[in-house]
C-alpha cells in the first residue's frame, strides 16, 4: 500500500496546450480520492500521468517514497481499470484474471489462489469459464476490477469505469466499488464526470476545470462551502441557482432585494466575514433548489413567481419558475398545488444562501 504525492504537475502538449496546470495534492495511504469535472478538464490526462501512460511535462510525482516521473508503468506498482474495461476477448474470465500474473512468472498455485480469492470477493466464481462476449456490462466491470485486484497494487486507478452501464447498474456498482475499497484497504484514485458518483464514493473530491484545481475537500464541505461559482454549480443536482443582486446595508445589517421584496442576511450566515467593501455593488447570490420553499399566506418577504415547468419526480417536485425576470429551480414536496402556467409564492432559507464576488466568482462567505 502507498501514499501518492503530486507536486506542481503540468501536462503541456505541442502548441503550448496546457491540459493540466500546477496540480498538487497529497493522497494518503488507503484514501479514496475522486477527480471530477466536465469533459476536457484534464482529469483523465492526470490519471494517465499517474499510470505512466503520459509523460509529465513539469513537476514531481511520488508513489510512497519513490519518485516515479520516469518509471515505466510496469514498475509503478499501480493497476488501472479503463472505461471500456479492455478485456481480452479471446480469453476466458479466468485467463483474463490470471494473465498479468502469468507474465510475471508467478507459480501456478499462487495464480490460482489469487484468481479464486478475487473471484469470490467479486462474486464471479460462476463466470470463470465464460468469455467476455457472454458477460453483461456489470459482469465485465467486475472482471476488470478483478484483473486489477489480483496484482495487489499499491494504487488503484479507475477511469470512468461506470460510464457504460445503465443507471440502475451504475448505482449498484458504486456501492460495490466502495465496499471493495474497504476490503482491500488500498489507495484509490477514481475519475468521473458524474458528481453523484463523486459525492457518494470519495473520502475527498478534487474538482477540476480547464486543467486547474478549483477545490479539494470532503463531499459535504464541497456542497456546503463551495470555494467559487464553478464548484457551487457543478456539485449538486439540480444545480445551484445564481442571480445578480446588489448588496445593501442599513442600521440593522446586510440585505438584498428582488423586485420590491427585501431579504435580510442573517448574522449567523455571515459569521465574522466583513462585507463592507461589497456594499452598494453587484454581487452574485446563490441558493440551492432545496433551500427554496413555498411560502404560506402569513409569511413576509416572499416573491410571486410564474411556474414555467413542473416536473414530478415521484418523491419530490422540481419547479422551474420565473420571478421578476429571474429564473429559479426549486425542489418542493409533492403536496404543492402549483401547476405549469400558474403562480407560486416562494421564500428562501436565508441561512443557506451563498454570496460570490461577481468579477472573481470566488465565495465571499468562505
Amino acid at each position: 500500500m502507498a501514499s501518492l504525492t503530486l507536486k506542481n504537475i503540468e501536462k503541456i502538449y505541442p502548441g503550448n496546450v496546457h491540459a493540466v496546470r500546477d496540480f498538487s495534492i497529497d493522497i494518503k495511504d488507503k484514501e479514496f480520492i475522486i477527480l471530477v469535472g466536465p469533459s476536457g478538464c484534464g482529469k483523465s490526462t492526470l490519471l494517465r500521468m499517474i499510470a505512466g501512460l503520459e509523460e509529465i511535462s513539469k513537476g514531481e510525482m511520488h508513489i510512497g517514497d519513490r519518485m516515479v516521473n520516469h518509471l515505466p508503468p510496469k514498475d509503478r506498482d499501480i493497476a488501472m481499470v479503463f472505461q471500456n474495461y479492455a478485456l481480452y476477448p479471446h480469453m476466458t474470465v479466468y485467463k483474463n484474471l490470471a494473465f498479468a500474473l502469468e507474465l510475471k512468472k508467478y507459480p501456478k498455485e499462487e495464480i490460482n489462489k489469487k484468481v479464486m480469492e478475487a473471484a469470490k470477493i467479486l462474486d464471479i466464481e460462476h463466470l470463470l469459464e465464460r468469455k467476455p462476449r457472454a458477460l453483461s456490462g456489470g459482469q465485465r466491470q467486475r472482471v476488470a476490477l478483478g484483473r486489477a485486484m489480483v496484482r495487489n497494487p499499491a494504487v488503484f486507478l479507475l477511469d470512468e469505469p461506470l460510464s457504460n452501464l445503465d443507471a440502475k447498474l451504475r448505482a449498484a456498482m458504486r456501492t460495490e466499488i466502495a465496499k471493495l475499497h474497504q476490503k482491500l484497504e488500498t489507495t484509490f484514485v477514481y475519475v468521473t464526470h458524474d458528481q453523484v458518483e463523486a459525492m457518494t464514493m470519495g473520502d475527498r473530491i478534487v474538482v477540476m476545470k480547464d486543467g486547474v484545481i478549483q477545490q479539494i475537500d470532503t463531499p459535504q464541505n464541497l456542497y456546503d462551502m463551495p470555494a467559487n461559482m464553478f464548484v457551487a454549480g457543478f456539485i449538486g443536482s439540480p444545480q445551484m441557482n445564481f442571480f445578480d443582486t446588489v448588496l445593501l446595508k442599513d442600521k440593522v445589517g446586510y440585505k438584498f432585494k428582488i423586485g420590491e421584496s427585501v431579504f435580510r442576511i442573517p448574522k449567523s450566515r455571515l459569521g465574522t466575514v466583513n462585507l463592507t467593501d461589497y456594499v452598494d455593488t453587484e454581487i452574485v447570490l446563490g441558493i440551492r433548489p432545496e433551500d427554496i420553499y413555498e411560502a404560506v399566506m402569513e409569511e413576509k418577504n416572499y416573491i410571486d413567481c410564474k411556474v414555467d415547468v413542473r416536473e414530478n419526480m415521484g418523491s419530490e417536485i422540481y419547479m422551474y419558475v420565473t420571478c421578476k425576470d429571474k429564473k429559479f429551480t426549486a425542489r418542493l414536496g409533492t403536496d404543492t398545488a402549483a401547476q405549469t402556467g400558474g403562480l407560486i409564492r416562494i421564500k428562501f432559507d436565508l441561512s443557506k444562501i451563498h454570496l460570490f464576488d461577481k468579477k472573481t466568482e470566488k465565495s465571499i462567505l468562505a
